[in-house]
C-alpha cells in the first residue's frame, strides 16, 4: 500500500524520506494542504508501468489494423487532415 507524506516532510527531509519510503518498491503519495497531489515511485516500477502502457497501445494498434480502422495516405495528406480542425 502506498505511503503518504506531506510536502512539508519532503521539504524538511528531502530525498532521504523518498528513499526510505520507496525502499520496499511501493509508491509514495505526496500531499499538499491535505490533498493527494503527486506520486513518486521507484524507477523500476515506473519502467514496468510504462512498458505495460506501450504494450497496450501496440495491441490496440494491431486490433485497429486487423479491423480496418486506419488510413493509408502520404505525409502531406496526413498533416493536412489532422490540422484541418
Amino acid at each position: 500500500m502506498a505511503q503518504t507524506i506531506t510536502a512539508n516532510e519532503l521539504k524538511t527531509k528531502g530525498v532521504t524520506i523518498l528513499n526510505d519510503e520507496t525502499a520496499d518498491g511501493t509508491e509514495v503519495i505526496i500531499t499538499v494542504r491535505g490533498k493527494n497531489k503527486f506520486v513518486v515511485l521507484p524507477i523500476e516500477k515506473y519502467n514496468y508501468l510504462r512498458e505495460c502502457e506501450l504494450e497496450a497501445a501496440l495491441l490496440e494498434s494491431k486490433r485497429d489494423i486487423k479491423e480496418g480502422r486506419f488510413v493509408k495516405e502520404s505525409v502531406e495528406k496526413h498533416i493536412k487532415r489532422i490540422t484541418r480542425g
